[in-house]
């Protein structure tokens, strides 16, 4: 098949090891000195060491490989003693791949061993449904729009609600897959999740023809949230990326993880901070970069 997997390389890396950790599948090891993909089945190709290496050795590239292979991860996993098989559990949800989360928990019990993990970040529990299919409710999905035709034949005519602008699911930043092709060439909104309600022409001037995912810098869980931002810019060719936050304090974490997030993929993209008030007021514009 042809997919993403991560390319090193060795001419930049000196072996420092950093990228290491932040692999929870155990697909890079140091050897003679340098880091090396040791094998392509063991990369889910969401890139979370990238944003890791301070030399830039490491990067996306696509290519005909073998395919990603939760249970051989699992059982090269469970014969390294120091293996964190919690923190690989976390990552797959992290980065909405709930199909081979729910592999990975439905392998674990079949072998005895209970799966019973709460999202440390305070937030939503992680799903552990059998289905086999991942959550539904956080399934990628294309949005068609009706056709909303009005002839205006009297004053008396009911007004017609207004339609979202929505274009794709999920929305929220932990579940939306950094590969999902609605990111592909688009202007991404980064929104605070309490945006939405404060701000009452959101669909038009945010929401229509782009890219939307939602966090929250102080109620959610925001660990992964800089390298999954990282591999979306590092992938998905956008346009723009506008941070829309409010104007209270604790909003511009959004805006320090996306530009963490920016510096770490060394690209060129402009970047602007829309901040709108609590009373709804239209956005204060700046660019962040």
């Amino acid at each position: 098949m042809i997919r993403k997997v991560i390319k090193i390389d060795e001419d930049k890396c000196d072996g420092c090891g950093l990228c290491i950790p932040s692999c929870h599948e155990g697909a890079i090891q140091i050897i003679d000195g340098k880091a090396k993909l040791v094998k392509d089945s063991l990369c889910d190709g969401f890139g979370a060491c990238i944003g890791e290496c301070p030399l830039g050795a490491i990067t996306f590239e696509e290519r005909e490989t073998e395919g990603y292979n939760e249970i051989e991860v699992l059982e090269r996993l469970l014969q390294d003693p120091d293996a964190d098989i919690k923190a690989h559990l976390l990552h797959l949800f992290d980065m909405g791949d709930l199909d081979n989360f729910n592999i990975a928990v439905n392998y674990l019990e079949e072998i005895g061993i209970k799966v019973n993990i709460i999202n440390k970040g305070g937030g939503q529990d992680m799903p552990t449904e059998k289905s086999g299919g991942g959550c539904p409710g956080s399934a990628p999905k294309k949005i068609f729009k009706p056709l909303n035709v009005i002839e205006n034949k009297s004053s008396n005519q009911k007004k017609s609600d207004t339609n979202s602008e929505l274009e794709h699911w999920p929305v929220q930043l932990h579940l939306v897959n950094p590969g999902s092709d609605f990111l592909q060439g688009k202007t991404l909104i980064l929104m605070s999740t309490c945006a939405p309600v404060a701000y009452g022409n959101i669909q038009q001037d945010y929401i229509k023809n782009n890219a939307v995912v939602l966090a929250c810098p102080k109620l959610d869980y925001t660990e992964p949230y800089q390298n999954k931002l990282a591999q979306i810019i590092a992938t998905a060719n956008l346009e723009k990326i506008i941070v829309l936050r409010m104007e209270v304090p604790c909003c511009s974490g959004l805006t320090d993880i996306l530009r963490k997030a920016y510096n770490s993929t060394g690209l060129l993209l402009p970047i602007e901070e829309h901040t709108i008030g609590i009373n709804g007021s239209s956005a204060k514009i700046k660019s962040i970069n």
